[in-house]
């Protein structure tokens, strides 16, 4: 009866996600916790593992609209992959009290993150870019691993997906656009996910009847609100984008 009434909220919060865009893995982990009950631990996991789903889907439709660098995603997302895998084991050795306010503080700093990069993409819009680093050369491999080592280390530690992250890691360190920096970000996290939820599963903290029943809800709430984001005033959506994972890390500090 639980799962029922998780995938029910789950679609609630998943019009939430696709109104503003968000994989919203801070929020999961704070209503699994806070409304349910569930151990940080298996939280974190789940949070992490349900990711996986949903960039999957989203890094087809980017790769579609030609809104991707695959070479440099693939550098990236495989030494994020490293890095969520290793993590995702430390995790179990931090007591819960502690986890919980680690990853809300990651949260806070997450939503600040995606402000600074809306404020460097509005800073960018209109003058000349420069042209995104060749997919070649030590400089272009280790701005690449350092990326993908930190934002995995990241996300396989607390759980979230540290999108804003990613994305300003491939816009000031190898050059992307804002389009192309939101496309590979997406084939990014696939592996991060992946690595980081399979790592959660292997301490057993990974709960696949709970993960299903998240992964239903969130997908079908996303589908339905992102055909409302057209639909409002971009500031209202901007803010929105900001206020949901510093939201998420207030549920998880009460």
């Amino acid at each position: 009866m639980m799962l029922v009434e998780v995938a029910a909220v789950m679609l609630l919060l998943g019009l939430l996600l696709g109104f503003v865009g968000a994989g919203g893995s801070g929020f999961i982990i704070a209503i699994l916790t806070v409304v349910f009950g569930y151990p940080i631990h298996t939280a974190l996991g789940t949070a992490l593992a349900a990711m996986f789903f949903s960039s999957l889907s989203g890094s087809v439709s980017h790769y579609r609209e030609g809104n991707m660098m695959l070479k440099t995603g693939a550098v990236v997302g495989a030494a994020g992959a490293i890095g969520a895998w290793v993590s995702s084991g430390w995790s179990s050795y931090i007591p819960e009290n502690h986890l919980g306010w680690m990853t809300s503080g990651m949260l806070f700093s997450s939503g600040l993150a995606l402000w600074f990069r809306m404020a460097y993409q509005a800073k960018r819009t209109g003058n000349q870019h420069n042209s995104p680093l060749q997919s070649r050369g030590m400089k272009f491999y280790a701005s690449a691993a350092a990326i993908g080592l930190v934002t995995g280390t990241l996300s396989g530690l607390f759980g979230i997906g540290s999108t804003p992250f990613i994305q300003l890691g491939l816009m000031l360190l190898l050059g992307l656009s804002m389009r192309l920096a939101a496309g590979t970000t997406m084939m990014v996290i696939v592996p991060i996910a992946l690595a980081g939820g399979a790592g959660y599963y292997s301490v057993g903290y990974l709960d696949i009847q709970l993960l299903v029943a998240v992964v239903v809800g969130t997908m079908l709430g996303s589908y339905v609100g992102a055909k409302f984001t057209k639909r409002v005033p971009a500031i209202m959506l901007k803010t929105c984008m900001v206020i949901t994972p510093m939201l998420g890390a207030t549920i998880l500090l009460i």
